[in-house]
């Protein structure tokens, strides 16, 4: 697709508002926000009659309005509300956003001719693009406001380095093809991301002079490589998931040794148990896992994506509990999902949905089912025990977690009904979000399990 002269002023008009975030640490939160509501009903009602109509896309013209001008200073609002304590991070990333994906547009479109092996719409020299631009704009934002809302908090290799990271993960969100508009949900995670890596601020140092680093480094390589190889030989991921999840093991021994790796060894044993389980009659009905029950990168990143962070900073920050159950939330949810999902199609007697609750046939997007969701909540429970007999966090956490698991993947089911049947959301895009969902809810226990 060309750079055409309309596509290029709205690129130009997109990156121009996220000069604005230079004025949040000054406005504060409250104007901030209010800053943000006048932005969005000012596209919403009043651009659009104004000349704004020019910077419509040609589907756009064709429905009438543009849901990608609404939902940036939407996704701005919802940045400033839910970091109003850290304006810092809000502002950051609200840089990425406008910089680093207005640039991403502007290159793939006028240098993108190697595209993305996972994605055909997009191309190289677009992710590169995003995450460049994006990790600058970040940077400068961050110090800038910081100025007003943590004065002397940073220094800049520092801000360069987290701003660098949470980039590069957005770049990589928006990269994956998906069906809805990428301004809300790839800014609310890099934004999440990029508040536990400020978190991890004068840690680092500790972390790294930590005895027996070293020795367990090694191990985390080659338990690893043991484990992917095994996984490989026995079928049950491909290729690209050996890679992936070597990555996810590796990171996860490294920051919480063999006490996070327990958990991660007991979600890979009940989904890999759980999709070879009856695989023979779910292939039969053509609602078995693709490639005979391999699992594939996106697969492995997905489920294990969230917990991996929840790794990194329950090791480098001073909030270890909060972290510890926001990670077994994730891997509880990832097991209940799974366990869920694949025993209700094989021994599940009545399917249905929880929008309607009519029955509906097995492996239908967003159906449970009485038994899989019981072998749902068994799965999280074995997780939860896994992590409180290691010490991750009290036994009183237990329940939370096993709660929050239930919570996402009911959010999973609820939004896989109505999303994922329209291919707006594919199971892996669900799976990370059921995941993310079941970390935050985890972490919200905190007072209780404290």
């Amino acid at each position: 697709m060309a750079l055409s002269r309309s596509e290029l002023l709205r690129k130009v008009t997109h990156m121009s508002m996220g000069l604005f975030a230079f004025a949040v640490g000054w406005l504060g939160p409250l104007w901030s926000a209010l800053l943000a509501l006048t932005a969005l009903l000012f596209n919403l009602f009043l651009f659009p009659r104004i000349g704004g109509r020019k910077l419509y896309r040609d589907h756009e013209h064709a429905a009438g309005s543009s849901l990608g001008i609404v939902l940036y200073p939407l996704a701005v609002l919802i940045l400033i509300l839910v970091f109003w304590k850290r304006l810092e991070v809000a502002a950051a990333t609200w840089g990425i956003l406008a910089f680093g994906d207005g640039m991403a547009s502007v290159a793939g479109m006028t240098l993108g001719r190697t595209k993305l092996p996972w994605n055909p719409w997009k191309s190289w020299a677009g992710t590169i693009a995003y995450a460049f631009f994006g990790t600058f704009a970040a940077a400068a934002l961050l110090m800038w406001t910081s100025r007003w809302t943590a004065p002397g908090a940073y220094d800049w290799p520092f801000a360069f380095g987290i701003c660098a990271a949470a980039a590069i993960v957005a770049a990589l969100l928006e990269s994956l093809p998906q069906g809805l508009d990428d301004n809300i949900g790839v800014p609310l995670v890099s934004g999440l991301f990029l508040l536990g890596l400020v978190l991890t601020r004068g840690h680092w140092e500790g972390f790294f002079a930590q005895d027996g680093l070293l020795l367990r480094l090694g191990i985390a390589v080659l338990v690893n490589a043991l484990l992917a190889g095994t996984a490989y030989a026995l079928k049950t991921v491909n290729p690209s998931g050996v890679v992936a999840g070597f990555l996810v093991g590796f990171l996860i021994y490294l920051f919480l040794d063999w006490k996070g790796y327990l958990l991660l060894l007991a979600f890979f044993v009940i989904g890999s148990g759980c999709t070879k389980f009856g695989y023979k009659t779910k292939a039969a009905h053509k609602i078995a896992q693709e490639g005979g029950g391999r699992r594939g990168a996106r697969h492995a990143l997905a489920n294990a994506g969230v917990a991996t962070a929840c790794a990194l900073f329950a090791a480098v920050t001073d909030h270890p509990v909060l972290f510890g159950l926001a990670f077994a939330g994730a891997f509880a949810t990832a097991a209940a999902d799974t366990a869920s999902s694949e025993i209700g199609q094989v021994i599940g007697r009545r399917t249905f949905l929880l929008t309607t609750f009519r029955p509906v046939p097995r492996g239908t997007e967003g159906a449970v089912s009485l038994e899989g969701t019981l072998a749902g909540v068994i799965a999280s429970l074995v997780i939860a025990v896994i992590g409180a007999a290691v010490g991750l966090y009290p036994w009183i956490g237990v329940l939370p977690i096993a709660l929050a698991a239930f919570v996402g993947t009911t959010f999973e089911s609820l939004v896989g009904a109505a999303l994922e049947k329209r291919q707006l959301l594919d199971n892996e895009a669900l799976n990370f979000l059921n995941t993310l969902v079941g970390a935050l809810v985890a972490a919200a226990f905190l007072g209780i399990v404290a």
